[in-house]
């Protein structure tokens, strides 16, 4: 019998959004799409401020500096919303 492990690469490819959606495509071929209202942040920036973000944590992390959000693919995989500010 032959089992193979199943090779997961979890690293960000690219990252592109839609009018609703933060879309995240990863190296092994999967993409995760995400309500874009689950992160305020990016919601609520401008379309450049979007497309100005940059790979972190080896690949697996997103970083936006214009509106200081960062996410991670493990985040991202479980489905994760953005933390809510304290009151």
């Amino acid at each position: 019998m032959n089992i193979s492990a199943k090779v997961h690469d979890e690293r960000v490819l690219g990252v592109r959004f839609d009018e609703h959606r933060l879309i995240v495509d990863l190296m092994d071929g999967r993409t995760i799409s995400v309500p874009l209202a689950w992160y305020p942040r990016l919601l609520h920036a401008t379309v450049q401020q979007r497309e100005h973000w940059k790979k972190c944590d080896a690949g697996y992390g997103i970083h936006w500096p214009d509106v200081d959000e960062d996410l991670s693919t493990e985040g991202l995989l479980r489905g994760a919303p953005a933390a809510k500010a304290a009151a």
